[in-house]
Parts: C-alpha cells; sequence; structure tokens
C-alpha cells in the first residue's frame, strides 16, 4: 500500500526539521524551565506572601496555578508563528507549496500535510513543557498527559486561521501587528497568569470566546482534577470549531494562491 499523500507532504517537512532540530529542540525544554522558575519561583514567593492570594487561588501554590497556562500559552506562540512567516515563505519565497501542487498532490494533500506537521511540532513542543513541569512536585500531576493534545488543538486553533490570512497577503507587513495587537495581548489577558474574573467584567467576554483562554482551562482543569465533562466538551468543542474554521479559510485561500 502506497503512503498516503498527505504523509509524504509531512515527511518532506520532517526531513527539513531533521537539518535543524539540534538548534530548536533544547529551547524547548530551558525557555519553559526558564520561565517557571522566573515567574512560578520568583513572583510566586510574592504572591503567596500575600494573604489574598489564598481568597482567589484558595490553597494553591501560584506555580501549580500557573504551570498549566504555561502548556497552552506556548502551544499559541508556536502556532502563530510556525503559521504566519514559514507560510508566506512557502508561497513568495521558496516556493515549496508552489512545487508540491505541480505534483498529483492536491490542495487538501498540501494543506493537510502542512497542518499534520504543525501538529507533530506542537506536539514535540507540548511534551517538552509537559516534561518540564513533571520535574517539580507541585507542577506534577497525571493530568498533564490530557494537557499535552489539549495544548496542540490550542495550537492549531491559532495556526490555521493565522495560516488562512498569510496565505492571501502579499508581504509580511502584517505579521508583526499580529504578534503585538493578538497574540501578546492574548498572552496576557488569556487567563494563564491570573483568574479571568480578576478582569474588568467588561473585558471578560472578550476572553472567553477566545482559543486560547478554553486551552488555558482545558490543561488547567486536567492538570488540577477541576475538569468537569460538560466543561471539557465545551472547551473542546470551542477549538474544534476554530480548528474547523481555520481549516476551511486555510483550504480556500490555499487553493486560489496556487490556481492564480
Amino acid at each position: 500500500m502506497s503512503t498516503p499523500a498527505t504523509v509524504r507532504v509531512w515527511e518532506s517537512h520532517l526531513a527539513l526539521y531533521k537539518r535543524i532540530w539540534r538548534s530548536q529542540l533544547p529551547s524547548s525544554f530551558l525557555q519553559p524551565l526558564a520561565f517557571m522558575l522566573a515567574m512560578g519561583a520568583g513572583v510566586g514567593s510574592l504572591i503567596n506572601a500575600n494573604e489574598s492570594s489564598e481568597a482567589v487561588l484558595g490553597d494553591l501554590p501560584y506555580v501549580a496555578f500557573l504551570a498549566p497556562g504555561l502548556l497552552a500559552t506556548t502551544a499559541m506562540l508556536i502556532g502563530s508563528s510556525e503559521a504566519s512567516w514559514p507560510v508566506m515563505d512557502g508561497f513568495k519565497w521558496n516556493r515549496g507549496y508552489e512545487s508540491q501542487a505541480a505534483t498529483p498532490l492536491g490542495i487538501g494533500d498540501v494543506l493537510g500535510g502542512q497542518v499534520l506537521w504543525w501538529a507533530t511540532r506542537l506536539l514535540l513542543s507540548s511534551i517538552a513543557v509537559a516534561t518540564v513541569l513533571a520535574l517539580m512536585s507541585e507542577t506534577r500531576s497525571i493530568g498533564l498527559v490530557v494537557g499535552v493534545p489539549a495544548a496542540v488543538l490550542t495550537g492549531l486553533s491559532f495556526a490555521l486561521p493565522i495560516a488562512a490570512w498569510a496565505a492571501t497577503r502579499e508581504s509580511d507587513i502584517s505579521f508583526p501587528a499580529i504578534q503585538r495587537f493578538i497574540v501578546t495581548p492574548l498572552f496576557l489577558f488569556g487567563g494563564a497568569f491570573y483568574p479571568i474574573e480578576q478582569l474588568p467584567a467588561g473585558l471578560r467576554p472578550i476572553a472567553y470566546v477566545t482559543p486560547l483562554w478554553h486551552g488555558v482551562e482545558l490543561c488547567r482543569g486536567a492538570s488540577l482534577h477541576t475538569l468537569g465533562g460538560v466543561e471539557a466538551a465545551v472547551h473542546f468543542g470551542v477549538l474544534g470549531a476554530y480548528i474547523a474554521l481555520g481549516w476551511a479559510a486555510a483550504y480556500a485561500a490555499f487553493g486560489r494562491k496556487l490556481h492564480t
């Protein structure tokens, strides 16, 4: 039986990654470790010493509250980055998508292989973060097993819509604005660093509709064993909706780009 076309596209991305993994994989462990030491232990010691923190976090140490959010935010940052400049590179600079479309591969094969690679890249990074969290007694949890796939879905919920946008652009001038005005505010206000209830009431609905908040709630609920069945279904459903809509938009954008 021949290898599916989507897998062959995925293999081409994997072949490229094999050339550069030595420069990227160590940072997948070092970055979350540095973040946990700085924010979890450093800032966390100040928060834990504050009496009002018990009213917000209960008996939970701040590092245990923060750690699951790191899974989701890392996936968001990687997904949004991998789907912007690399997608433009595939269309405009190295024209890899065009080369693939010149073969019997269809649009679905090209996009499917790309999405499969993004999922692989997100899985590797999420496992690296989960490994760092598992090394610390306060953040170690069997729920990280569920948090890893939740983080992968969170990353894809950002990657596909951004890829659809990137495929329609002729230059990368809008990409820094996406990072500055969408990704960075979500990183700060998506519920990773503090309960979303601490935001002003007018801002909470904005956070509730973003995929990052649902990813953070999934990762946190799984890690702390507080995730209910209905809540999990809602959070997974929202992330699935973002991915499905992003896929449809990316498929249309890739098709227009490769057929013109």
